[in-house]
């Protein structure tokens, strides 16, 4: 794939400018210009898919569990529902999600439907095989997320596995990629991603291999460095 194609996502919103996973984090890196947002997800205790990190929320004793709490309640905490993003941000916009669990994943393909973004959602998960069996009954973007040292089968075989499973992504430590890793995925269909991309440096170095996606809690920076690219301009800056 080509450098102006690389897709730029501002992980847990403008985490550095508000609080992540907000609808204001959310919104600011929108306005920073992102093309793509990360959140995580998690299904609360009244079936509602809603946007969190941590399995808690909260401190002391208003410290409250995500799935054993009502998302009305959750919302106190600034945890918004998915259908909240949606509804205030609209659908125009790429949104990559990490399943926290199995249970989540339908109902957020559900949330995603109705709001008509499907095309546009990246679904995580650490585990292929769950990736697999929905790939089937959904048009949304699968990624296989997870460091490359836990990997179990040799890398070309496991590109190969996530070729024919329609995973469309692998995503890792931006640290583990090469150049020829990336091509090594890349030639069997596979977009290489690439996560915790901070510095402009960093940012730099994934596009000269041809990375096709990165997360960054940076998002001005981000866009700048991509936009660069995209203008065919020199990326390969110091």
């Amino acid at each position: 794939m080509s450098e102006t194609s690389t897709l730029g996502f501002a992980h847990r919103g403008a985490r550095l400018d508000a609080p992540e996973n907000t609808i204001e984090a959310f919104r600011i890196a929108l306005d920073a210009g992102a093309r793509g947002l990360e959140t995580d997800c998690w299904l609360a205790a009244d079936g509602e898919v809603v946007c969190a990190h941590d399995a808690t929320v909260g401190r002391g004793r208003r410290k409250r569990k995500v799935r054993e709490t009502v998302a009305s309640e959750l919302a106190g905490f600034g945890v918004p529902r998915l259908a909240d993003v949606y509804d205030r941000l609209g659908s125009d916009f790429d949104l990559s999600v990490d399943a926290k669990h199995d249970e989540v994943i339908d109902p957020l393909l559900a949330v995603a439907a109705a709001a008509g973004a499907t095309e546009r959602l990246w679904l995580c998960h650490p585990d292929h095989g769950p990736l697999a069996t929905i790939r089937p009954r959904t048009a949304a973007h699968l990624v296989h997320s997870r460091l490359r040292g836990t990997l179990t089968a040799p890398i070309e075989r496991h590109a190969h596995n996530l070729s024919r499973a329609g995973i469309e992504a692998m995503n890792f430590h931006h640290t583990e990629w090469t150049a020829g890793l990336v091509s090594l995925f890349h030639r069997f269909g596979v977009r290489a991603f690439a996560w915790d991309v901070q510095e402009e440096r960093h940012l730099r170095g994934m596009m000269r291999i041809d990375i096709d996606a990165v997360y960054s809690d940076r998002p001005a920076l981000m866009v700048a460095v991509l936009g660069e690219a995209a203008s065919g301009e020199n990326v390969r800056g110091t």
